[in-house]
């Protein structure tokens, strides 16, 4: 018999809440994968920062539909869940482009930070030059890279599962609790790894971004001049720093959701979820007004609708 749903009035509202914010996200997403297309047939050609939204588009309106199909159905239909496969492909798939997401926003800030920063290393002014010929293969190592995480998870978690069936005598039950913790502990680590990884990144470009606008500025006033690339630092700068705030709360609530996976439902955890799905569709947000074609082709939109 189907097993009846009690999802508690705390639950309903986080769901309803979580539901608007993933249609919010999903259309900023699709508006900034839309222009960026259209831009590319008229052009038939994309610059690297451009490749990079577009990549991010497309990874964050897949992390949303999936993660909100799995959220969804967890509520409305658990018995839905002790379908293997059904359970399988939404778990995979919404791990995937969570972790796509997370490393392609990371690449951006990346990117921001070796193009507009100014120093003369040897190594940075190499980066410089040559950033648009790697960003391509930089974009597809972390979708590489992502899905090679996720299988090594699933595995993980398979052999996890297996260890649960095939062991079910009652003098075995330490032995199994013991690796049920090491399993739990090795993918919690590597999602860990993962969620650290990216954050170091934005970390770093946030740092060297602050730090080349202060040296660029007193440079300026030393010199009594004016340049548009102080412009450039700043905008850069409001874009990255947001970002970091943003990636900040983020980062604390993909450890805090590790931590209460093992936990029943609780206000804290309903919590953690609006602002994880929340993450996705704000910052495509500040990206679009940060950007002067998207913010361009957003400004049209009333005009248009009229």
């Amino acid at each position: 018999p189907p097993q009846q749903s009690n999802v508690t009035s705390y639950e309903a509202m986080a769901l309803a809440i979580i539901t608007l914010e993933v249609f919010a996200g999903t259309g900023i997403n699709a508006f900034i994968v839309c222009v960026l297309c259209i831009a590319w047939v008229k052009k038939k050609s994309l610059n690297s920062n451009e490749k990079i939204l577009l990549l991010l588009g497309c990874s964050r309106i897949s992390f949303l539909c999936f993660a909100w199909v799995y959220h969804f159905i967890s509520k409305f239909f658990p018995n839905f869940l002790h379908v293997q496969t059904i359970l399988q492909v939404l778990a995979l798939f919404g791990t995937s482009f969570n972790y796509s997401n997370l490393w392609v926003s990371a690449c951006l800030c990346g990117f921001y930070c070796i193009k507009i920063a100014n120093f003369r290393n040897t190594f940075f002014i190499y980066l410089k030059v040559k950033i648009d010929r790697m960003v391509p293969w930089l974009l597809l190592g972390t979708e590489i890279l992502a899905l090679a995480m996720v299988i090594v998870t699933y595995v993980l978690n398979e052999t996890l599962q297996k260890n649960n069936i095939t062991s079910t005598c009652q003098e075995n039950f330490w032995e199994v609790t013991i690796r049920k913790d090491k399993h739990l502990f090795s993918s919690h680590f590597l999602a860990g790894l993962v969620f650290a990884a990216s954050f170091m990144v934005v970390i770093f470009s946030a740092v060297f971004l602050l730090f080349s606008l202060w040296r660029h500025k007193r440079m300026m006033e030393t010199n009594s001049m004016k340049d548009l690339n102080m412009d450039a630092h700043i905008r850069a700068m409001k874009s990255v720093l947001s970002f970091l705030v943003m990636y900040s709360i983020n980062f604390v609530c993909l450890i805090l959701s590790i931590l209460y996976t093992t936990k029943k439902e609780n206000i804290m955890t309903l919590l953690i979820h609006i602002y994880l799905y929340a993450f996705p569709g704000v910052h495509s947000l500040i990206l679009i007004f940060s950007n002067p074609k998207l913010e361009k082709a957003l400004l049209k939109i009333p005009s248009c609708v009229k």
